[in-house]
C-alpha cells in the first residue's frame, strides 16, 4: 500500500491573462485558441481566421499558424484548400457511442493492469496529473475548462503506459478522444464530478488493488459518457 497523503501543490501560475508568456509564444497561442475549442467560444464547425486571431490574440501570424497546424495534426481544426481553417465538426452520436464502447473494453483492464504495477513514483505522477491538487482555484472558468481537458487526457494516458500495452495506448491516442468528447458540453459539472471520479482511482492505485482500480474506471467512464448525452437532445 503506498502513501495516501498526496504532495503539497506548488503555487499556481497567474492565469489572468489569455496568453501566458511563461511559454513560448507559439505554445501560448496554441493555448489560448486550445481553450476558445474546449469551452465553444469557437464553436465545431465554424470559421477560424487567421487575422481575427492575429488582433484579438496581438501576435503575427507565425505562431496562429504554427498553433492551428498542431491543432490540425489533434483532429481539433480543419484546414481546406483555398477557403482556410475551421474548427472540426462535432462528433456524431454513433462516433460518440462507438468511441466510449472502445474504452469500455480497453481502460478498465489497463487500469487494473497500472493497479498491479504501481510504486510510488508512478503514483506520484498520477497524483500530479489528475487534477484534483488544483480543484479549487479560481480564474478564468474557460480556461479552467480547457485545462482540465489536457489534464485527463494526460491522466488517462499515464494509466495506459503504467499498464504496459503500447498497442492500446496508441490505438487510443489516435482518437484524440478526450479533446472530441470534452467539445459536446462546456459545464462545470463535467469537471467536478470527473475530478471525484480521479480522487477514487488514484485510492485504488494508492492501495494497488486492481479489482477496485478496474471497477472505478468502469464507473468512471460511465458516468462520463452519461454525463455528455444531454448534448446529443
Amino acid at each position: 500500500m503506498f502513501d495516501r497523503n498526496p504532495p503539497v501543490a506548488k503555487d499556481a501560475p497567474d492565469t489572468s491573462g489569455f496568453i501566458q508568456r511563461s511559454s513560448s509564444l507559439a505554445g501560448s497561442v496554441y493555448e489560448a485558441i486550445f481553450a476558445q475549442l474546449m469551452s465553444l467560444k469557437i464553436a465545431p464547425g465554424s470559421r477560424i481566421t487567421v487575422d481575427n486571431l492575429v488582433r484579438e490574440l496581438n501576435v503575427s501570424q507565425t505562431p496562429i499558424r504554427e498553433a492551428l497546424g498542431r491543432l490540425e495534426g489533434e483532429g481539433l481544426v480543419v484546414k481546406t484548400h483555398l477557403i482556410g481553417y475551421s474548427a472540426a465538426p462535432q462528433i456524431a452520436r454513433r462516433r460518440f457511442d462507438e468511441l466510449y464502447q472502445l474504452r469500455l473494453l480497453l481502460e478498465p483492464d489497463s487500469a487494473a493492469r497500472a493497479a498491479l504495477a504501481m510504486d510510488e513514483q508512478k503514483l506520484a505522477v498520477l497524483r500530479e496529473v489528475a487534477g484534483v491538487m488544483g480543484r479549487r482555484e479560481g480564474g478564468d472558468e474557460r480556461l479552467r475548462y480547457s485545462t482540465f481537458a489536457r489534464q485527463d487526457a494526460v491522466f488517462h494516458d499515464r494509466i495506459l503506459e503504467f499498464a504496459g500495452n503500447e498497442l492500446i495506448r496508441e490505438t487510443l491516442n489516435h482518437q484524440h478522444t478526450h479533446f472530441h468528447i470534452f467539445r459536446l458540453m462546456f459545464h462545470s459539472r463535467v469537471t467536478e464530478e470527473a475530478l471525484d471520479e480521479h480522487e477514487a482511482l488514484l485510492a485504488a492505485f494508492a492501495a494497488g488493488d486492481a479489482s477496485a482500480a478496474e471497477k472505478a474506471m468502469r464507473v468512471h467512464l460511465e458516468h462520463s459518457r452519461d454525463r455528455l448525452l444531454p448534448a446529443f437532445d
